[in-house]
């Protein structure tokens, strides 16, 4: 049995797979596969272990259909056609539960960032500007007592809901299909329509997965209701928001404020308007981007792996009804 690999994954992972007797080939250029390099390397193998990979769609699937397993190097499977893997009877599995912490740490960072203006002032020192500000320049604001709505309080929106309010005292909204007792219990947390979440948080931070209900969901209407003080962050994903709209809404101080960690599309262009703003943070999609969390990360893919391959069950399945078939 074998597997490819398209992307160089921690040490962890080889080791496993060897232990397993499980032969591996993997992809160690810079440039990731196109679609068509990516499928003529899965032909040649029994399983895919897919670490970003684009189009892995229903075609993708029609040309694999002997795969055995495909394993995601990721929680989100935005980018895979699961109906079409699940039609062959290919069971994807993802890394659910292990970014928790990282990501939530990652939504935190960047709204201290942007909370502190602290790229703003660090752009300052390259261009000799240290010392000469008036004392009322340049101002960031508080995150104690403030409040903070999070769109979709799963597990990472929890851990930084949890963060938030046990460390600065923020009040905390939220806005949900379905309600959070734990999460009310635990600290305060209050459901609210989006509208009120909207125009009573200081801070908005999105932690909903991309579906076609939240494709797009925040653009400039959105930003309209937001206060102008307000903070706008992002470690969901890049389709979440209306990213010409978010830079409007920063051009024109609809917010005061934007820190993501997602774009759209990805990577971004290094001429996007909003690298140059000194009221916008932007990250390269570092949410999971610890040793700790990518080493486990790579435990879950290749845990779906090594199962798949031995033609049980996968541990972390994103289409466990293909069992049904």
């Amino acid at each position: 049995m074998k597997v490819f690999i398209n992307k160089i994954i921690p040490e962890l992972g080889y080791r496993m797979l060897k232990e397993a007797g499980i032969s591996y080939t993997v992809w160690k250029e810079k440039p990731i596969l196109d679609r068509g390099q990516a499928i003529q390397f899965c032909k040649g193998h029994d399983a895919f272990l897919s670490a970003g990979q684009a189009g892995l769609d229903a075609d993708f699937f029609e040309q694999c259909k002997h795969l055995k397993v495909v394993a995601l190097h990721s929680v989100g499977f935005d980018s895979v056609d699961i109906a079409a893997a699940t039609e062959r009877g290919i069971p994807v599995g993802n890394t659910p539960n292990v970014l928790n912490k990282a990501t939530s740490e990652t939504a935190l960072l960047l709204m201290l960032t942007v909370a502190r203006r602290a790229l703003y002032h660090h752009k300052r020192i390259k261009k000799g500007q240290w010392g000469i500000a008036q004392p009322t320049e340049g101002l960031g604001f508080d995150l104690a007592g403030k409040t903070l709505g999070i769109v979709g309080l799963g597990r990472i929106g929890a851990e930084l809901a949890a963060i938030c309010h046990r460390s600065w005292g923020m009040n905390i909204l939220y806005h949900n299909r379905s309600s959070n007792p734990e999460a009310e219990k635990a600290f305060g947390a209050r459901k609210v329509s989006l509208d009120a979440l909207l125009q009573q948080s200081d801070v908005v931070s999105v932690h909903t997965a991309l579906t076609e209900q939240t494709r797009g969901m925040f653009g400039m209407e959105q930003f309209k209701k937001m206060k102008p003080s307000a903070i706008f962050i992002n470690t969901a994903r890049g389709g979440v928001h209306r990213e010409d709209e978010l830079i409007a809404a920063l051009e024109q101080k609809v917010i005061w404020g934007a820190g993501i960690d997602v774009t759209n599309p990805e990577p971004m262009k290094p001429d996007n308007p909003l690298l140059d703003m000194d009221n916008a943070v932007v990250f390269p999609h570092i949410g999971s981007a610890t040793k700790e969390t990518r080493d486990e990360m790579t435990r879950c893919a290749v845990e779906n792996i090594i199962a798949g391959l031995k033609g049980e069950r996968i541990p972390y399945p994103v289409n466990p009804e293909v069992y049904q078939k």
